[in-house]
């Protein structure tokens, strides 16, 4: 359920970039899409605790000052392209700092796997959103049942 959150929670920093409200994204879309309505209270429910910790959604780093982590050919044979850019959106989207990104690599790698894609990635992604090594302490294994949403 978490991988299905995560993109959700992409869809709706997106739109924040795009200087939308979170009161002002069609929830409608996300339905029509097949979300169901507790995957996107959960998702809601993330972004609102990570905004009410004051803790940073979206980075606002100048483009120049931006490096770009380039992946060693070992890495890249692991990694599958889509996996690669699935991985850089989520960094540039503010919602991975570069030391998770590198833990996220570190851990495909040490894992032994032969091929990662993007289900994978996102189940890691996941893991890094909703995990219970959450160095800020908040509560950010956020989850609802079906009949819960935020108003």
């Amino acid at each position: 359920m978490y991988e299905r959150v995560v993109e959700i929670i992409l869809f709706l920093v997106n739109e924040l970039r795009t200087n939308k409200q979170l009161n002002e994204v069609d929830v409608s879309l996300l339905t029509r899409k097949g979300y169901t309505q507790s995957e996107i209270s959960t998702a809601f429910a993330w972004l609102f605790d990570r905004m009410s910790v004051g803790q940073v959604v979206l980075l606002n780093e100048k483009p120049e000052k931006k490096s770009h982590r380039v992946l060693h050919e070992a890495e890249k044979q692991v990694i599958q392209r889509e996996a690669q850019g699935y991985l850089l959106q989520c960094h540039q989207l503010g919602l991975l700092g570069v030391v998770e990104m590198e833990n996220i690599i570190e851990k495909i790698m040490s894992a032994g796997f032969s091929s990662v894609g993007v289900e994978e990635i996102k189940t890691f992604v996941a893991a890094v959103l909703f995990g219970s090594d959450d160095s800020e302490g908040g509560a950010s294994r956020i989850s609802f049942d079906g009949n819960d949403t935020i108003h």
